[in-house]
């Protein structure tokens, strides 16, 4: 086979990325390259494609179970996964691969890959909406690590029920001269109080996640929107180190941060709704889903997810103490 031929080849398989694509064998007559092996080079190109969309689709329990391993994608943050092994997350992941009857593997990620590395597309967000492009290929079964819930990411994945509560608050430095808002009761009228002391402040968002200042039109209070490339976990020693005046914190970071700096940071109000986080999978892993859901119901039943929570995040029912209690468990 010529070189011309391999040419053609590639270009063939590359073509249909898009779902439910089918290769374009007509892109080799395009080419106007004549090739004797006329069979062999349709074969090649289809095993080719193949390869660009291998495991292209969520799995099922019965493929995770012949594949014998449940991959599990998760990215350092809070203490659902630590990084150093284990994490609220980690442990109901391992737990959950232990009731499939199947090895766990953990396969790290980050927030600018995940949803891909989940679907076998790649995904951004363009305002408050998911934005689907290039296949990719898929590297993981199930995503967790405090994954909340947003609109966009409900475009491209299912979750589970939910597993934790969360809010964006405004954090500032424990020696800020603004003050924490007084509750009201009403959820609106604290988010109007704490965005009213935004103007003309700097502010530390973070793209792509729940701390993406667009989700909460931070600019329209006249703040400074300074955005931060690194992690998550990064965002509190950030402000710390002065970075900016304040910073979107998520309750489970938050919860973090307090507890490692006492005194050095508090929370001045919250920014957003009550929110839900939940265990990620591919909108064609219904099934894989479904049994996720019956075996964290189970967990919640006989008080070994409440034991997970104690042991990772022990002052949550302080700030959250009826979400637990009205977790939806029939989603």
């Amino acid at each position: 086979m010529n070189k011309e031929c391999i040419t053609a080849l590639f270009q063939a398989a590359h073509i249909g990325h898009i779902k439910g694509a089918v290769l374009n064998l007509g892109a080799f007559r395009n080419q106007r390259v004549l090739c004797r092996q006329g069979v062999t080079l349709i074969s090649l190109a289809l095993f080719l494609f193949g390869i660009l969309v291998a495991d292209a689709h969520g799995r099922s329990v019965g493929e995770v179970k012949k594949a014998g391993v449940l991959r599990h994608l998760g990215i350092p943050y809070a203490n659902f996964v630590t990084g150093a092994g284990d994490g609220m997350d980690v442990e109901l992941i391992q737990r959950f691969a232990a009731h499939l009857g199947v090895k766990y593997e953990y396969v790290r990620t980050d927030w600018e890959s995940i949803f891909g590395d989940l679907t076998g597309r790649s995904v951004t967000v363009k305002g408050t909406d998911a934005v689907i492009g290039d296949s990719v290929p898929v590297r993981g079964d199930i995503a967790a690590n405090g994954i909340t819930t947003l609109p966009w990411r409900e475009q491209v994945v299912d979750f589970s029920i939910p597993t934790f509560p969360n809010q964006v608050w405004l954090m500032a430095r424990g020696d800020s001269s603004v003050t924490p808002i007084k509750p009201t009761g009403d959820i609106n009228k604290d988010i109007a109080a704490v965005r009213g002391v935004l103007a003309s402040k700097s502010v530390l968002s973070k793209l792509g996640t729940c701390l993406d200042h667009s989700l909460y039109n931070i600019k329209e209070t006249g703040a400074e929107v300074r955005m931060f490339t690194g992690g998550l976990n990064e965002m509190a020693p950030a402000l710390l180190n002065k970075d900016a005046d304040f910073s979107l914190l998520d309750v489970p970071d938050a919860l973090v941060a307090l507890g490692k700096w006492p005194g050095q940071l508090k929370v001045i109000g919250p920014l957003s709704p009550q929110q839900q986080m939940g265990v990620a999978f591919a909108k064609d892993s219904t099934e894989l889903r479904e049994a996720f859901n019956q075996f964290l119901r189970e967990c919640i039943k006989d008080g070994s997810f409440m034991r997970l929570v104690h042991k990772y995040y022990p002052y949550v029912l302080d700030y959250y103490p009826d979400f637990f209690g009205k977790v939806e468990l029939k989603k």
